[in-house]
């Protein structure tokens, strides 16, 4: 009961100052760090500051608590709005938080993330912003949108293709699995991975470099990448195997059914197959087309028109029944059982254009 009246008592997003540095500390940790509308102007406001602070050489993004980072939007808020109608006030936040996520990919200091534990969502897309996102054993990133009837938005339908190999930006949009750990770097989602442990001797040793850091940037992300690397783990596996799957399936493809039906083909693995098959199965049929439309729309588009056209998808799926159902099945009641409309792809008629 103190920790949660402490929480509610300080402000979500603390900002700290230190001698050539600005952390922005995401300070909700009980909601697992998700966003509200406050904490994105709050983060807003602190990116303004370190602009504008001449001795600023280094923005630290992290997340307060044990648990994680960020575990997305606050769906509590986001589903108050849309029960009530109050499109204006929805189509804000996302305004909002596209605008946030735009400056960070294009902030003119350094951005180092500290992706700890769950990343997820939205908070997966403040990372995708920083020019060093580190990871630990622990950590657990995806996009698990389509399960709640929305997208992977934040920018993800452009930025996967810069980040990924072939495929993946697909595999991972459309089915929502969870990526841990050293999968993050391999796949690049993040930069380094750093046993959790080291974490604290970390923080400490940018704080301690940060006022000597070279005013330009990219002077300066290659000191910090040192830092990094000098303790982070090396040996990342090789995968070569999982990800000639996943280019098999889903690299280019234009049509879910053309996904399912090359699963089920079983030409390879068979129980993989079958289990991302049953997983795509499983969620928003409206929700898996219009993601595929736009990884197909925004492949290799500018940042800004990718957010422009998520920000239009975002207003129409929200008013889509399978959002609000999507949420029941997923987070309150938790039966499991959404009930898509309409409940296949081949009831499906989308011809939107994003």
């Amino acid at each position: 009961m103190a920790a949660a009246l402490q929480e509610t008592l300080e402000t979500p997003v603390l900002v700290e100052h230190q001698a050539g540095m600005l952390e922005l500390v995401l300070n909700r940790p009980r909601a697992l760090n998700t966003l509200n509308p406050e904490m994105i102007r709050l983060l807003q406001q602190g990116l303004n500051t370190a602009r504008t602070e001449g001795d600023c050489r280094l923005v630290l993004l992290r997340g307060a608590g044990e648990r994680g980072f960020c575990a997305g939007g606050d769906l509590k808020a986001l589903v108050q709005m849309v029960r009530e109608k109050a499109w204006d006030r929805a189509s804000r936040f996302f305004q909002e938080e596209y605008a946030l996520d735009l400056d960070l990919h294009r902030f003119p200091k350094p951005l180092v993330a500290l992706a700890a534990g769950i990343t997820m969502g939205g908070g997966l897309g403040l990372a995708a912003g920083a020019d060093l996102v580190v990871v630990t054993e622990d950590s657990r990133l995806a996009m698990p949108e389509t399960g709640i009837g929305f997208f992977p938005d934040v920018g993800a339908t452009g930025w996967l293709f810069a980040k990924c190999p072939p495929g993946y930006p697909e595999y991972l949009a459309l089915t929502g699995k969870e990526v841990r750990g050293a999968e993050a770097v391999r796949l690049g989602l993040a930069t380094h991975l750093v046993p959790a442990a080291k974490l604290p001797a970390l923080l400490e040793a940018l704080r301690e470099e940060a006022p000597q850091l070279p005013p330009a940037k990219e002077e300066a992300v290659p000191r910090l990448e040192e830092i990094l690397t000098s303790r982070g783990e090396q040996k990342i596996s090789a995968r070569p195997e999982l990800d000639a799957w996943v280019a098999r399936h889903f690299a280019g493809k234009t049509s879910v059914q053309e996904i399912l039906d090359s699963l089920a083909a079983c030409e390879d693995n068979c129980r993989l197959d079958g289990e991302i098959r049953e997983r795509l199965q499983a969620r928003s049929p409206t929700a898996l087309a219009l993601t595929l439309k736009l990884l197909r729309r925004n492949e290799n588009r500018p940042l800004e028109d990718v957010l422009a056209a998520e920000a239009r998808a975002a207003r129409f799926l929200i008013a889509h029944a399978d959002y609000l159902e999507g949420i029941r099945a997923r987070l309150l009641d938790r039966n499991q059982q959404p009930r898509w409309q309409p409940a296949s792809l081949q009831e499906l008629r989308l011809a939107l254009d994003f």
